[in-house]
């Protein structure tokens, strides 16, 4: 038997379990670009809408599933996003929405630098502005995080329910009554009525002895 023989009764041999190895690695790659291709559809979805628990979710996925050196721009663009979503100004308003605006930035750069990972290209206008939010969802949005904050602010003793009472529950008698006695107390002032006085027993006798 020939040496070509041999190598041929080997690859007969070995084809099978190679070609099983191929399509395993196969089936690997593909879950995984999967799993990454879903993270970035979901964030290009929802970046309109960035406290969307599926957005969130997506975000804290990143880590997990962009791994290795072919994936470092990601993950550093990640990382910036991240610490700047953890400086957010609690108290100023206008450093609020200075805030915002950068968070804007950070969240396209991270969008466009995950895109071209997985194949797709995206420039920074598109991110930012190629996306439709119904304006109804945009005020529900809006209202939502003003809710949350009065709740804050309350339940922490930062600031306190405002109420005016414009009527007080009261029973037609007891209103009749009241009005009565006002009546009374006015006719008495203006000296139209009298006050009745009634001398007991005792002090009638104190009086005649």
């Amino acid at each position: 038997m020939t040496l070509t023989d041999l190598l041929t009764i080997l690859a007969i041999l070995l084809a099978p379990i190679v070609a099983v190895q191929v399509q395993k690695r196969l089936e690997l790659f593909r879950e995984e670009s999967g799993r990454k291709l879903r993270i970035f559809k979901t964030l290009m979805a929802t970046r309109g809408a960035t406290i969307s628990p599926e957005h969130v979710q997506a975000l804290n996925m990143i880590d997990l599933e962009f791994q290795g050196k072919q994936y470092r721009n990601v993950t550093n663009a990640w990382k910036n996003y991240l610490d700047h979503l953890n400086s957010y100004p609690k108290d100023d308003e206008q450093l609020q929405m200075l805030w915002n605006d950068k968070r804007s930035d950070f969240l396209t750069s991270l969008l466009i630098e995950m895109g071209n990972s997985l194949g797709y290209e995206f420039d920074a206008v598109h991110v930012k502005k190629a996306f439709y939010i119904p304006e109804a969802h945009d005020q529900i949005e809006k209202e939502n995080i003003l809710i949350r904050r009065g709740l804050v602010t309350l339940l922490f003793g930062d600031n306190a329910l405002k109420m005016e009472v414009t009527k007080l529950p009261i029973s037609e008698q007891v209103r009749a009554e009241q009005e009565e006695l006002n009546t009374a107390v006015r006719e008495l002032l203006d000296g139209k009525r009298s006050l009745s006085v009634a001398l007991s027993d005792e002090r009638k006798k104190k009086e005649t002895s």
